[in-house]
């Protein structure tokens, strides 16, 4: 064995005691970094791939869309998958599929190219994503240490969210839109090796087979509503075959995709984790931050461009305070996460981003610095403290052994609702948009209906007609796009505020009572050698069956079959786990 191979199996093997885990925690970082770049350094670039490529309103949602999709598609698999082989090595493969696909985006010549390589940064990022979660789970297994590593991830999300436009905005001043990609294929290059050298490999349950049917019958599915919805806001009718028959497909695959978790013995997504309130009242407080979210910021980002007229440079700095208000939320997120608890830290941070959402509502067709200072800082703020907030719960509840599952449910669930998000508040800037363009003077019906379809096609059309009727149509797109934003605005800010109200079934307080955990195997491949680590992991606050009380425990099931590992049996807390082992 060389000298090397020693050193990377040695590093690893210490990996989760001292400073090396706060090392661990800045690779992981860099492979977030690398993910969230991705999506958001296009946003600032979708004006200038509809001039080059000329990509139908369809094929311009899919572009945008595709990648979210897939990504939120195969989480569950890629997650399950590295429990198994190792989320190690699934970590560094998806580096791998990321650099290449990145590299055939960038030299995309036509919308079906860039469309197919951006669904395999999909694929790259599903594998990246929940590892970095569940790895981070694995050696931070104290819960305050945890939360400021959860606080530090996210903060680096938003830094990725931050540079993302910023980044985009640059090099499309100075190269062409395909650059905008060329920038993961140095951070890959990079962290492939500081990745096999210094993250440990670790595995937990991979008790029966891998129910590939399952994740397949769960993407197809998931492939299918969304595609339901973008037609609906492609403006096709809803009574279309086109339009109902991939949302009803796509429901029927989704209701046997949990029928079949629910009945297998070894399922693919443990289904039980749902029945905890603090679990899946986090999952769902994460899927409507986002939903709210992200169709907002690609709608910001077109309203700076095509209603003020900034440069992709200016809508970046424009951009750069939600994101910089983001990052101070999570470095401040462990403090306020023990101060306040996880209930009122996410239903505050709900009714936050709402208002600043409502604030927003007062934006027109001028430009007015303060007030999208002040709606940007409020939106980051809120959004990063709601979503600290459910991350932390959700990740603190799942057991450790089952950590790559627990973390690619929260990943799907955010990565779905941004993708359902874009789908369906484009949905809504659709359907107030378009009317306001029917019946423009001057302006034939064949080419108000072409300029209903996006501003961008609406100027292109201006521009084509000249004349008194070109400016009477370029005015009236604007002002339809202003009052189309507002629309979206207040659906986003109803949205928030159901999310308030369901975030009041979390814990109320932040219990960080130390319990033991169940082991995961961690493997040091290189060294050639298998170690079982128990670690201890932080008590979670159990809310009392049916009452929402925290500070209790659920009551048992009384349908419960007997033996912890039996395969219909709930899923232990880190509390029944101890309780076990002392009684034992």
């Amino acid at each position: 064995m060389s000298g090397t191979t020693t050193a990377a199996a040695r590093c690893r093997r210490e990996t989760g005691a001292g400073a090396n885990r706060w090392v661990v925690l800045v690779v992981l970082c860099v492979s977030l970094l690398l993910v969230a770049l991705d999506a958001t350094v296009l946003h600032v670039a979708v004006p200038a791939v509809t001039e080059d490529l000329r990509p139908g309103a369809m094929e311009l949602l899919w572009i945008v869309d595709v990648y979210p999709l897939v990504c939120a598609s195969l989480l569950i698999l890629f997650g399950t998958l590295g429990d198994r082989v190792g989320r190690r090595r699934v970590l560094l493969l998806g580096y791998a599929l990321f650099g290449v696909a990145s590299g055939i985006a960038a030299l995309a010549d036509n919308a079906q190219v860039l469309i197919g390589a951006r669904a395999l940064l999909g694929v790259g990022g599903a594998m990246i994503m929940p590892a970095t979660l569940s790895i981070l789970r694995q050696v931070f297994p104290d819960r305050r240490e945890r939360a400021l590593a959860i606080g530090i991830w996210s903060a680096v999300a938003a830094v990725g969210a931050a540079v993302g436009p910023l980044l985009g905005g640059f090099l499309l001043e100075h190269f062409w839109w395909g650059s905008v990609f060329l920038v993961n294929i140095p951070l890959m290059i990079v962290s492939l090796p500081v990745g096999r050298l210094l993250l440990p490999e670790s595995r937990g349950d991979r008790d029966g087979p891998w129910d590939v049917a399952g994740a397949l019958m769960a993407a197809a599915g998931l492939f299918g509503i969304v595609l339901g919805v973008k037609r609906l806001g492609g403006g096709e009718a809803p009574l279309s075959p086109f339009t109902w028959a991939p949302l009803i497909a796509g429901g029927l695959l989704m209701t046997g995709f949990v029928r079949r978790q629910r009945r297998r013995e070894h399922p693919l997504v443990d289904l039980r984790m749902f029945s905890r309130p603090a679990f899946s009242t986090s999952v769902g407080c994460i899927v409507l931050a986002m939903l709210a979210l992200v169709g907002l910021e690609l709608i910001a980002a077109q309203y700076l461009q095509l209603v003020l007229g900034l440069s992709p440079l200016e809508t970046g700095l424009r951009l750069l305070p939600l994101t910089v208000a983001a990052m101070a939320a999570g470095l401040a997120g462990a403090k306020l996460l023990r101060r306040f608890g996880p209930r009122a830290m996410v239903s505050l941070g709900f009714c936050l981003t709402a208002a600043s959402v409502v604030t927003l509502t007062a934006m027109g067709t001028h430009d007015n610095t303060g007030l999208l200072l002040a709606g940007f800082v409020l939106l980051g703020f809120g959004l990063e403290t709601t979503l600290f907030g459910a991350y932390e719960s959700m990740l603190s509840e799942a057991p450790q052994a089952q950590s790559g599952g627990a973390a690619a449910i929260g990943e799907t669930s955010y990565q779905l609702g941004a993708g359902i998000g874009i789908a369906l508040l484009g949905s809504v800037m659709n359907a107030a948009y378009a009317p306001g363009l029917s019946s423009v003077p001057g302006v034939p019906s064949a080419d108000s209906r072409a300029a209903g379809h996006s501003l961008g096609e609406a100027y292109e059309v201006a521009a084509r007609l000249g004349g008194p009727a070109g400016g009477a149509l370029r005015q009236a797109a604007r002002n339809s796009f202003v009052h189309g934003l507002h629309v979206t605005l207040l659906v986003s800010a109803g949205l928030l505020l159901l999310g308030a109200v369901m975030a009041l079934r979390l814990p109320r307080v932040m219990d960080c009572d130390s319990a033991p955990d169940a082991g995961t195997t961690a493997t040091a491949p290189d060294a050639g050698m298998t170690a079982t680590t128990t670690a201890p992991d932080a008590g979670t606050v159990r809310a009392a069956s049916g009452s929402g009380r925290p500070g209790t425990d659920s009551a048992p099931d009384p349908n419960r079959a007997p033996g912890a590992g039996s395969a219909h049996a709930d899923i232990p807390s880190p509390r029944e786990v101890a309780e076990r082992r002392v009684s034992a």
